[in-house]
């Protein structure tokens, strides 16, 4: 979108990646370092405090935290790594899933408005701390040779094929996938975020600055920047969900007896 000139001599720059640059707080903290640290305060927080005194009949805090928990451990672990290893897994699922959501949510929450994980050096620390889990696993599952067989020698294929799918199946687990869980996460929020700030923004300058022709014109670009905010709601809730079912599914894959 590039700059769009106003009757009254104003010109309208849109938001590009230096709107994800912030300026330190103090020091060198930045405001998405500060919003990482709230996150992890928050999520402990909430579960402490919900699960604090246990009742039968659950309040709505208590319900919400054991519907979370409930649905990392069963919906996403249980089912994606397999009733027979899921339960050790169990902790970092939820705590990735929760995690990330809450980062997510930041995006669309007022005053706040950033989704930490827009800044691609936090889904890089997830994936790597995510990738040394699964080999990890794999390996002293299998052993080292046998994790490498496991990966790179599917059953049930001709020999010759193995000259092509070897590799490709080696740089598929070692490195497309892994990566792939990073950036998923990481362009839905940056180019949600983008959207939204263009429409806000856009509105903003439109109402402001435009001239009596063009300020209707305002109202639209809201409404888009509120009916857009609800979709990166779910966007988010989504990506938070897809993450971790990936994250199970990559460790299920790398217990599994068979490729």
């Amino acid at each position: 979108m590039g700059a769009l000139v106003l009757s009254q001599g104003g010109t309208f720059e849109p938001p590009g990646v230096d709107s994800f640059f912030l300026p330190p707080i103090f020091g060198g903290v930045t405001k998405p370092i500060v919003l990482v640290v709230l996150s992890a305060v928050i999520v402990g927080a909430y579960f402490l405090i919900a699960t604090r005194n246990l009742k039968l009949v659950p309040g709505k805090g208590q319900f919400a935290a054991e519907y979370l928990y409930d649905f990392s451990r069963n919906t996403i672990a249980r089912d994606q790594i397999g009733a027979k290893d899921f339960q050790r897994f169990v902790p970092l699922i939820f705590g990735l899933f929760t995690f990330i959501l809450v980062n997510n949510l930041f995006g669309i929450i007022p005053l706040i408005q950033f989704p930490t994980m827009a800044k691609i050096g936090f889904p890089i620390a997830l994936f790597i701390m995510v990738y040394i889990v699964i080999h990890t696993v794999g390996f002293k599952r299998h052993g080292f040779l046998g994790y490498l067989k496991h990966v790179m020698f599917p059953p049930g294929v001709p020999k010759p094929v193995y000259i092509l799918l070897a590799p490709i199946e080696f740089l598929q687990k070692f490195l497309f996938q892994p990566v792939a869980l990073a950036i998923r996460v990481f362009a839905a929020m940056f180019a949600g975020h983008l959207i939204l700030l263009v429409f806000a923004l856009g509105g903003h300058y439109l109402l402001i600055e435009a001239g009596a022709l063009l300020k209707p014109v305002s109202i639209i670009s809201f409404a888009f920047a509120i009916i857009l905010t609800f979709a990166e709601a779910l966007i988010q809730v989504l990506q938070a969900y897809i993450f971790a079912v990936l994250t199970a599914n990559f460790i299920g894959a790398a217990l599994a007896e068979e490729h």
